[in-house]
């Protein structure tokens, strides 16, 4: 038995009834989210979307970072996308620590030195995402046609709120 014998026999599972073949990997619904890695969102379910209506990037506190926006750009280009929606969540731990206590926390885990890393801690969540929807709106290739709303989720209640 190997450390993924659990997935892989999932995956087997999966891929007796899969029935999502065939997509063109084109965001259908013309939409493309960032978000949190966070295992409490459910991206397309949450704004009632399904497989193939959009693309998903997700890193840990859902910050439009380069590589977010390379992927949008390929998105807005490629593949149909003409929405973008950013959405950080309530209750993140990038936003709940500082970077010094995620230092700490990763530094005793794995038992060294850990400050030479950045975690790209979030003091304010509402002016980062101010910040990261002014990033994607002045991208110089992402056209102003193109529509891009700040949200935050609620892990609690899971509504969304629009902030920018």
């Amino acid at each position: 038995m190997t450390d993924f014998d659990d997935l892989l026999k999932a995956n087997q599972e999966f891929a007796d009834h899969f029935q999502l073949g065939g997509f063109d990997g084109k965001a259908h619904a013309g939409v493309a989210i960032v978000t949190c890695m966070d295992s409490r969102i459910d991206p397309l379910r949450m704004v009632g979307l399904k497989h193939g209506d959009a693309k998903i990037f997700r890193n840990p506190g859902g910050r439009v970072t380069e590589a977010a926006l390379e992927a949008l750009v390929l998105g807005v280009h490629l593949l149909n996308v003409d929405r973008i929606l950013v959405i950080p969540h309530t209750r993140c731990a990038m936003a709940a620590s500082t970077e010094d206590e995620i230092h700490e926390k990763i530094g005793a885990s794995t038992g060294q030195d850990v400050t030479w890393h950045t975690f790209h801690v979030i003091p304010n969540q509402r002016l980062a995402l101010d910040e990261d929807v002014r990033k994607v709106r002045s991208h110089p290739l992402i056209p102003d046609t193109v529509k891009v709303g700040g949200f935050i989720y609620d892990v609690d209640s899971g509504l969304l709120t629009q902030h920018a």
